[in-house]
C-alpha cells in the first residue's frame, strides 16, 4: 500500500528536481508521534509549520485523525496542503492563524521547527498558554538547521524538553509540561522598535524582525526620487510594512496596498501600519504576489524580492514577482526594485516589465526603475 507521503507535490509552489514536498524530518515526526496520534480525540491534534501537507495528511491518512488544526506561515504551503488533500481525497483539517484558536485544548502538537528562534518563541508561548496541560510537542528539523538554543527557547515555556537521536540527518525535540503563567516570560509579540520616527512592529516569524533590512534601506534611500504623488501603489512582498508606511507618509495622496504571502509578515505589517497612523491609506493583504488586483490598475510598485525558498536559492521567485508587477502596472507605471547586485536581474526586468534604468548601486545591492510599456 502506498504511503500518502510518496504522492505529495509542492504545487502551486515552485517545483524543481532539487525541491521536495517531503523530507526526512517529516517522516521522523510522524513516526515518533505515532503512539500519540493513534486514537487521538477529534480536535486535539495541531500541526504548525507543515510545509506542503506531509504532517497533516500523514496524521490523517495513517491514523485516522480528525479535526486537525493547521497553521502554515506561507500561503503557498497552505494552498499546497489543500491541493494535495483534494487530489488524494483526504479531509479532516482546517487552516488557522497563529492565535489562541489554533492551539486551545490541544494535546498533540506536530511542529516543523522554524529556523528563527523568535518564531519558535512565539509558537511555544502560545502552546504553553492555551494548550491542554497534557500537551506533547513533537518538533522536528534538519540537524544542520538546529541549535541547542532551540532547546532553551522551548524550556522557557515547557518544563520537559528531550532531544532524541538523529536519523537521516534529522532530529526531534519532544517537549511537554507547560510551565505555570508566573514561570513563563511575559508575552512579547508583536514587538516594536522605532527607527527615525517610523515604528516597526514584528511577530516572531517576520523577516528582519523589528529592524530594517539592508535591502529595504537601499530602496528607502531613493524614495524621495519616486515621482508618483497620487494614484495607487503596491508594496509587493511587504514584510513588516516598512516601505508601505514610508511611502504613505511621504505621499499623502497615494493609496497603498501591501501584500505578502507570509502570515507573520501580514500580521506584522498590519500592526506597523496601525502604529504609524496610516491605516486609512494602507491596506495589508495576504496574497500570492498581486493576486486579487486587476490588470493595469496600479501606478507604482515597490519590491524587495526574496531569492530563497527555505534554504534553497530560487531566483525564479523574483522573476514571478516581476511578472506580477508587470501585470498590474498601468502603461507608464513604474516598478522600483532593489536586488542583490550579483543576481543581474536587469535583463529580466527589461524583458518582463519594460525599459529599466539603474538609480543606485553598491557591491551588495542595485536599485532599478522599470517603466511599463
Amino acid at each position: 500500500m502506498n504511503d500518502v507521503l510518496d504522492d505529495l507535490r509542492r504545487y502551486p509552489d515552485l517545483e524543481a528536481p532539487n525541491l521536495f514536498a517531503v523530507d526526512a524530518s517529516d517522516r521522523l515526526v510522524l513516526d515518533e508521534a505515532a503512539p500519540l496520534l493513534a486514537g487521538a480525540a477529534d480536535g486535539t491534534v495541531v500541526v504548525i509549520g507543515d510545509r506542503y501537507g506531509a504532517l497533516t495528511l500523514g496524521a490523517i491518512a495513517r491514523h485516522g485523525v480528525t479535526g486537525v488544526r493547521v497553521h502554515q506561515d506561507r500561503l503557498t504551503g497552505e494552498r499546497a496542503l489543500h491541493a494535495n488533500a483534494e487530489r488524494l481525497g483526504l479531509a479532516g483539517f482546517t487552516s488557522h492563524g497563529l492565535t489562541r484558536d489554533l492551539v486551545a485544548g490541544a494535546r498533540v502538537v506536530l511542529l516543523q521547527l522554524p529556523r528563527s528562534l523568535d518564531a519558535l518563541d512565539e509558537i511555544a508561548a502560545l502552546v504553553a498558554e492555551h494548550a491542554d496541560p497534557s500537551v506533547v510537542v513533537v518538533a522536528g528539523g534538519r540537524v544542520k538547521h538546529m541549535t541547542t538554543a532551540m532547546n532553551d527557547v522551548l524550556r522557557r515555556y515547557l518544563a520537559v524538553v528531550e532531544a532524541r537521536l538523529a536519523r537521516q540527518k534529522s532530529r526531534l525535540l519532544v517537549a511537554s509540561t507547560p510551565r505555570p503563567a508566573d514561570e513563563r516570560p511575559v508575552r512579547r509579540w508583536p514587538e516594536r522598535a522605532e527607527h527615525d520616527g517610523l515604528v516597526v512592529c514584528a511577530h516572531g516569524g517576520a523577516f528582519a524582525g523589528t529592524g530594517i533590512d539592508i535591502g529595504t534601506r537601499a530602496l528607502l534611500a531613493h524614495l524621495d526620487e519616486v515621482p508618483r504623488t497620487t494614484g495607487t501603489a503596491v508594496d509587493l512582498g511587504c514584510g513588516t510594512g516598512v516601505l508601505a508606511v514610508a511611502l504613505a507618509r511621504s505621499r499623502p495622496g497615494l493609496t497603498v496596498v501591501a501584500t505578502d504571502e507570509s502570515a507573520a509578515a501580514v500580521a506584522s505589517a498590519r500592526a506597523t501600519v496601525e502604529a504609524n497612523g496610516v491605516a486609512d491609506r494602507v491596506t495589508v493583504t495576504r496574497a500570492l504576489g498581486t493576486a486579487g488586483l486587476p490588470d493595469a490598475s496600479v501606478d507604482l510598485v515597490l519590491l524587495n524580492p526574496p531569492f530563497h525558498v527555505g534554504a534553497a536559492v530560487a531566483p525564479a521567485v523574483a522573476r514571478t514577482l516581476f511578472a506580477d508587477a508587470a501585470r498590474v502596472l498601468r502603461p507608464g507605471g513604474e516598478l522600483w526594485a532593489v536586488w542583490n547586485s550579483h543576481l543581474h536581474y536587469r535583463p529580466t526586468l527589461e524583458q518582463l516589465v519594460g525599459p529599466t534604468r539603474q538609480v543606485g548601486r553598491d557591491p551588495k545591492f542595485t536599485v532599478t526603475v522599470s517603466t511599463r510599456g
